[in-house]
């Protein structure tokens, strides 16, 4: 496979390249890449949250000073 053509990953600020990795080392890739985006997602989800909450936070202060 010619230079043009390798896909190149770098990892703690050294450049591999993925083509050259073994079997084990791809899966290990993926499963990092995958867990990766469920962090950001879990992350953007607590953030949905935490909005929604304070929302509702906001929502029963506002309708409990209105019944004083």
């Amino acid at each position: 496979m010619d230079e043009e053509n390798k896909t190149p990953i770098t990892i703690n600020g050294k450049e591999y390249v993925l083509e050259d990795m073994t079997d084990q080392q791809r899966t290990m890739l993926n499963h990092i890449q995958d867990l990766d985006r469920k962090v950001s997602g879990a992350k953007f989800e607590l953030d949905q949250l935490s909005v929604g909450r304070d929302a509702f936070i906001n929502m029963l202060t506002s309708s409990l000073e209105q019944d004083q």
